[in-house]
């Protein structure tokens, strides 16, 4: 059964009144971790804002459970759905404030809220010097780590992740893509993520798509894609050095 279920879904800007994304459809099955991969502005994002209801199509429906999200209440479905945006904010607390946040709003008691957040702190190696920062004192890359953390406390089915470790090294986001395929094994989490990391999304991934333009030019399993092909192609488009990839 599938988890998430796009069918012909469409968005148009509100302004500009063009296509940020046109007759898109396809599914991912619960457990499955899927990876939208473009050029920038090829509609990535637009994607994950959809699914967590940021915005709504101009066309078509998206199913979660077999249920169209627009029915579904906003804060029932986010409980669910959960969005990691690529520049996520603590809203001016302090990382332990922020973890504790998403749980205090669910009632929880303060002793399974600490629970909570120490088990979240191991699993994704946060350092505890970081507790009493505020985001200023944080870098970009120890903020991804954090909005994650405080995402995953509230155990959502499905996550979705906007650029996830892009400011991180490649030892950060190795830990962090291999806990995240730990849950997918553990807990049949989906994975819906946006990334230019194609080393990582080729290791990590089952499924990926490729966006042309908020086309989607191709969908096919991790091992079917020629990374090689893509990542050259890309690598010209974005110094505008290239024309698109033809994916075939």
């Amino acid at each position: 059964m599938a988890s998430i279920k796009l069918e012909q879904v469409s968005l148009i800007g509100s302004f500009s009144k063009e296509y940020r994304l046109r007759d898109l459809s396809f599914e991912v099955a619960k457990g499955e971790w899927l990876v939208l991969v473009g050029a920038s502005g090829c509609g990535k994002t637009s994607v994950l804002r959809l699914l967590n209801r940021l915005q709504d199509p101009s066309k078509g429906h998206i199913y979660y459970n077999q249920r169209d999200i627009q029915t579904i209440p906003i804060g029932e479905l986010r409980q669910q759905v959960t969005l990691v945006l690529q520049e996520s904010k603590l809203l001016g607390m302090t990382v332990e404030e922020a973890l504790a946040y998403p749980l205090q709003l669910r009632g929880y008691s303060a002793d399974k809220i600490q629970k909570s957040i120490r088990f979240w702190q191991e699993r994704l190696q946060l350092s505890r010097e970081w507790w009493n920062r505020r985001e200023t004192e944080l870098s970009v890359g120890q903020r991804q780590m954090v909005a994650i953390a405080r995402a995953l406390t509230i155990q959502p089915q499905v996550l979705l992740l906007d650029e996830p470790t892009s400011s991180l090294d490649y030892g950060r986001s190795n830990t962090i893509f291999n806990l995240l395929r730990d849950l997918i094994n553990e807990r049949s989490l989906t994975i819906i993520m946006a990334s230019h990391q194609l080393e990582l999304a080729e290791e990590f991934a089952t499924q990926a798509i490729y966006l042309q333009d908020g086309c989607m030019v191709k969908q096919c399993l991790v091992h079917e894609m020629d990374w090689v092909g893509l990542r050259e192609a890309l690598t010209k488009v974005e110094t505008n050095q290239g024309d698109h990839w033809t994916a075939f």
